[in-house]
């Protein structure tokens, strides 16, 4: 192991080796210390919609001079919830309770990005206003999410087609949600385009059933996606604007009959609008949470796409700095184990060993204390 180490290190101009994932890196104007960004977590902990005071402590731990952090999914409108106490940027209220999160980001040195999201047809009518249907590309209805003993753990409702003049009125909540974000500080914005949500489900041909011009051929499918983008850009500019794609995955039935084409048409789409990065999901990431051996890769992406490009999915220490050190990507992101290592850039410098996650306290609900799994998880100066 440690020849391996070894291997990945390299020697700086003063001498002293250093990990690949820990070079600093230029990203549009943002200087970054080092490639590790902690990925956009949902951790179901912002009561009524609303970022809490506890997630001030919770970013801050994880913050570095000079580190990219992802905030967790967080809704653009009243119609785009489809979780319990996930945050939200569409009121007043939920900007100015983000200010003093972002603040903190930002006293620590770090760079912070706002994750903009509508779930779309993930969702039930008990989130919806007035009790309405959930609106997606179809009118397909999902699953329920059952357990192994039969027990439903989550229902969707059927959602409602959007109709074609209802789009642009979506797009606007991105760009409101856009302009918002920034008016709470956030240095830009990740578009959720991933993981079976309303931008994937419009993406995906195994949920995409339209005739009219957001449907059919690749072109139709991924217009949604790059409307908001345009949107977005010319609201706060292509330097605060990154994305989020998943073409391998199959979240929530989304999968696609040539993720291949798909991640590529984006990748090639995405350059004309200049925004900073794009962050993709490895294929190995199928479903939520598992790996499979894929033979597929994002490198064609990597290639095809100008910005800084960002890996996700999985990663460990070893491969995230094979990857930058391979150039298949210059960010990596990570999860769950920067979730349980708030201080996981020091941790894979001195390769020192890695606290567990437990995913039992990484959707806490209001019924439990929201610090636990949160913000309790040992730096290794309180372990030594």
């Amino acid at each position: 192991m440690e020849g391996k180490v070894a291997q990945d290190e390299i020697t700086g101009t003063n001498g002293v080796s250093t990990i690949p994932l820990l070079t600093p890196y230029k990203m549009g104007n943002f200087n970054l210390s080092h490639r590790i960004v902690l990925a956009p977590l949902t951790r179901q902990r912002s009561y009524g919609n609303v970022p809490q005071p506890h997630a001030i402590l919770y970013y801050s731990q994880r913050s570095s001079k000079g580190g990219l952090l992802i905030a967790e999914a967080t809704g653009v409108s009243d119609t785009a919830q489809g979780y319990r106490e996930t945050p939200g940027i569409w009121t007043k209220e939920q900007v100015h309770a983000w200010k003093p999160i972002v603040d903190a980001v930002h006293a620590k040195g770090g760079i912070f990005f706002c994750q903009i999201w509508h779930v779309g047809r993930v969702s039930n009518t008990s989130f919806q206003p007035n009790g309405q249907a959930p609106i997606s590309s179809t009118d397909k209805a999902l699953k329920p999410i059952v357990r192994a003993n039969g027990e439903v753990i989550q229902g969707f409702s059927p959602p409602r087609r959007l109709r074609t003049d209802e789009i642009p009125k979506i797009i606007n909540d991105f760009r409101l949600a856009a302009r918002n974000a920034i008016e709470a500080g956030f240095d830009g914005v990740e578009i959720h385009a991933a993981h079976g949500y309303l931008i994937d489900q419009f993406l995906k041909d195994q949920v995409n059933d339209r005739t009219d011009q957001y449907g059919g051929s690749l072109e139709n499918r991924c217009r949604f996606a790059l409307e908001i983008v345009e949107a977005v850009v010319n609201e706060i500019g292509a330097d605060k604007v990154g994305i989020r794609l998943s073409p391998f995955a199959d979240y929530s039935e989304a999968g696609d009959s040539n993720p291949k084409a798909l991640g590529l048409y984006m990748a090639e789409a995405l350059n004309k609008y200049g925004i900073v990065y794009c962050h993709m999901v490895e294929p190995r990431m199928k479903t939520v949470g598992e790996k499979f051996e894929s033979p597929d890769s994002l490198l064609p992406m990597r290639k095809a796409f100008k910005g800084t490009f960002i890996a996700a999915g999985g990663y460990e220490r070893e491969d995230g700095n094979k990857a930058v050190a391979e150039n298949h990507a210059d960010l990596v992101a990570y999860g769950r184990i920067f979730l349980a290592n708030p201080d996981l850039p020091r941790r894979f410098e001195l390769n020192a060993p890695l606290n567990k996650y437990n995913r039992e306290t990484f959707y806490t609900l209001d019924t439990k204390d929201p610090v636990v799994g949160y913000t309790d998880y040992p730096f290794l100066e309180s372990i030594a």
